[in-house]
């Protein structure tokens, strides 16, 4: 569900009419509903209701800052995977004891910030970075509060660029090897053995690889505690899908319910870390038709918006429903929504059913609110875009577009070139 409506004819976030965004903001944007954000965090945290957990927020879906506090506001905390987005939760306002460290390529600068905020957990991934880890931590004195993210080698069923689960992924320990490692770190000085961290991939829309990863995390939690290692904390890490056009995701309601029972009695604060089934569809992209071409193979609309700005569809072939901003435009054709870079594999929709609009016309690219601004880049040389949250009957600007100054801030001519 989300708040993205028409009214009167036009396109509304809420209340608050897109064509006027457009008008006073320029475009492309993203665009989000306060309604939407705060209504899926909800239902997702509260299906969780009656069991310890905390319900950590993947940055690395949607970082805006506004966001991560609107989150924090709502009890929650945030996943991290770079000193970047440790940066941000903090700035946010996000409870350091509320905020968990994964990624397999921390650097020593990026623990040691993380272990001068005091945060909840470090999801350790190689031996190396444990070892990493414990150096960091001797040298400033502290404990490092760790959990080994384990690879259960199980099939997500989703994409292959974001399954993570696998034995042939780059992520986690083996879990047929991951005794001997908590056994080692057991006995490090300045390691604090807490938990086992677990993420098998994003977009996922059954339930089944889900159950399958706990049950055989649970029975490596029932082999550490033979070997006298307690765990207090158990990540389960996220990807539960969403429905960008034909998919059937569970609701987290019944993703709960199977987590509850399998979890049975096990005496563990649950970690959980979703990110593109709280934001997912709580964004969209909003892009102006520049032009319309049509040569002997196909008909092109030509946006304001391109890969630069959402490469999902590029870098995975994903689908982002486009919806015309004027209701009037109830024609549909067959085409390619592209946009300006130089690239053939530059578009949005590829070969689909869209609205059949004219320069000038405004379009809204659906479920963008996902890796949507936060997979955007510069790439020949763009000014990455404004973001916008609606609230009830206002909109707030909460990124300002880049100018051609920032695209070249940092750089400097050498003396030899002035």
């Amino acid at each position: 569900m989300h708040h993205f409506h028409y009214h009167n004819g036009r396109l509304h976030a809420e209340s608050v009419d897109i064509e006027t965004i457009a008008r006073e903001v320029g475009t492309p944007f993203y665009l989000y509903s306060h309604a939407t954000l705060s209504q899926h965090f909800k239902a997702f945290d509260h299906a969780f209701a009656g069991i310890p957990h905390i319900t950590c927020f993947a940055v690395k879906s949607c970082s805006n800052i506004a966001i991560l506090r609107l989150f924090s506001s709502l009890g929650g905390g945030a996943d991290i995977v770079s000193g970047g987005e440790l940066f941000r939760a903090l700035k946010a306002g996000v409870d350091p004891k509320k905020i968990v460290y994964s990624g397999v390529g921390k650097t020593e600068e990026e623990l040691r910030q993380a272990l001068h905020a005091g945060i909840l957990m470090f999801n350790v991934e190689s031996e190396q970075e444990l070892d990493a880890l414990q150096n960091a931590a001797a040298d400033i004195d502290v404990t490092a509060p760790v959990s080994f993210r384990v690879n259960p080698d199980v099939d997500p069923k989703t994409h292959a660029y974001i399954s993570t689960g696998l034995a042939k992924n780059k992520f986690g320990i083996a879990i047929d090897q991951a005794l001997a490692v908590y056994q080692r770190a057991s006995k490090m000085k300045n390691i604090e053995v807490k938990g086992v961290s677990c993420h098998i991939g994003s977009q996922l829309t059954q339930v089944g690889p889900f159950v399958e990863s706990l049950r055989k995390v649970k029975n490596f939690i029932a082999r550490l505690a033979e070997n006298n290692i307690r765990i207090s904390h158990l990540d389960l890490g996220g990807g539960l899908g969403i429905t960008y056009d034909r998919e059937e995701p569970p609701h987290p309601d019944a993703y709960a319910a199977a987590i509850k029972a399998e979890l049975g009695d096990l005496n563990c604060t649950l970690i959980l870390e979703p990110g593109r089934v709280i934001v997912g569809n709580a964004g969209i992209l909003v892009s102006r038709i520049l032009y319309t071409k049509t040569n002997i193979a196909k008909k092109f609309m030509i946006v304001d918006a391109g890969m630069n700005d959402l490469a999902r569809p590029s870098l995975y072939g994903a689908y982002h429903a486009i919806m015309p901003v004027n209701e009037q435009r109830t024609g549909k054709v067959v085409a390619d929504v592209v946009g300006p870079i130089c690239e053939t594999g530059d578009f949005l929709a590829k070969e689909k059913e869209v609205p059949d609009c004219e320069p000038g016309d405004l379009v809204a690219v659906m479920s963008a609110g996902a890796y949507g601004f936060t997979m955007s880049s510069n790439y020949n040389t763009r000014p990455r875009v404004a973001e916008v949250l609606a609230k009830d009957d206002s909109y707030h600007l909460i990124r300002h577009r880049e100018t051609y100054s920032d695209l070249i801030r940092g750089e400097e001519l050498p003396d030899f070139l002035k």
